[in-house]
């Protein structure tokens, strides 16, 4: 095995020199923290990790998932050859990436739903009632005082109608609880607040989750036939609408059930998301921007984590296990300058997009 990681680690080094166009005598593990790869132990030690959820994201109809048996029915005989048939004593002895895998089953709570109906081709809510849903993204070009006044503008258009729901929603997470907040506004009818919590889920989780809510809210008042959702998370909103596999599809399903409902009732009916960046400061957004932020909860009780989560902080142990062992290290080289940002803080390695 050592013989293998050496030549691994070889690769490595001249694919970061060839990045970097550093010298061949540069230390190893100086020159891969500048180029940001992370060391060739641990980037395998996240693939391991990674392969334990991955069968989560299989039909519960594969194979696999009825030898873990992580979903067992009540009104059904357990399954004789699944692992959860085994005792104590033998899974110890098996110690199989199989086990492995079902160990992190019970604290992970099923969040992928391939075989739904929903994602069906030719069923899909995109198939059917593509003119009933629309977006309105900021323009990168435009002034945010001319976006702000578009907001306005609208605001003002929908304010005597009552078959229109206004739903304005934001989220926010705080030592791992999530809280999420939706305002909806109907002429005539006062203010409706909803607020929601949820641990160990990730930022775009939770924004589908209030997204949800708010929906489901509005879709439920009668004489609406008209949703405008304002939100700051417009990519989680497209989310919605993908049928490719994704670890959302438990709150997506949800949605597009909902909105199938709404838009078989009355073939008038229709949802519009428009975008509003925080940082835009525009006042009912803002309104619901502060309020999310201002809860400050913990968790007082053990609970599942989703499996996006769950890859999120395998993958920051894996860096933190980096960034101590890289300190600790002589092989960055003695000369090595860390770099820092505009505060003057050091600057890490950080979980994006799945991480390094």
């Amino acid at each position: 095995m050592s013989y293998h990681m050496k030549i691994l680690d070889k690769m490595q080094r001249r694919a970061t020199i060839w990045i970097l166009g550093a010298f061949k005598t540069s230390p190893t593990e100086g020159i891969e923290a500048i180029a940001g790869i992370i060391s060739i132990k641990f980037h395998l030690q996240k693939l391991a990790r990674r392969s334990q959820i991955r069968p989560f994201a299989l039909p519960t109809n594969h194979i696999i998932r009825n030898l873990m048996d992580d979903l067992p029915n009540l009104f059904m005989k357990p399954n004789p050859h699944s692992v959860r048939s085994l005792t104590n004593r033998q899974k110890n002895i098996a110690k199989g990436h199989l086990i492995d895998s079902c160990n992190k089953a019970y604290g992970i709570f099923l969040s992928f739903s391939p075989l739904n109906l929903e994602f069906t081709p030719g069923f899909h809510i995109t198939d059917n009632f593509l003119d009933c849903f629309s977006f309105n993204s900021v323009n990168k070009k435009e002034k945010d005082k001319i976006y702000a006044q578009e907001l306005d503008e609208m605001v003002l258009r929908i304010s005597s109608s009552p078959s229109t729901a206004l739903v304005i929603t934001d989220a926010s997470i705080k030592s791992d609880i999530a809280t999420s907040i939706s305002h909806i506004h109907l002429a005539n009818h006062p203010l409706i607040k909803m607020v929601h919590h949820a641990a160990f889920i990730t930022s775009m989780e939770v924004e589908l989750l209030t997204i949800r809510y708010g929906i489901n809210q509005a879709c439920i008042k009668e004489g609406v036939s008209k949703i405008i959702v304002v939100t700051d998370s417009i990519h989680a909103v497209k989310k919605i609408f993908n049928s490719k596999l994704h670890p959302y599809q438990s709150h997506t399903t949800a949605i597009l059930s909902e909105l199938r409902h709404f838009f078989k009732t009355n073939q008038e009916n229709s949802i519009e998301f428009w975008e509003c960046p925080s940082c835009l400061k525009w006042r009912f957004h803002n309104d619901v921007d502060k309020d999310s932020k201002s809860f400050n909860l913990t968790p007082s009780f053990l609970c599942k984590i989703s499996w996006d989560y769950c890859k999120k902080t395998d993958s920051d142990d894996i860096i933190n296990q980096w960034k101590i062992t890289f300190q600790a290290l002589d092989g960055k080289g003695k000369h090595f300058l860390d770099l820092v940002d505009d505060n003057l803080n050091i600057i890490e390695p950080a979980y994006t997009k799945g991480g390094p």
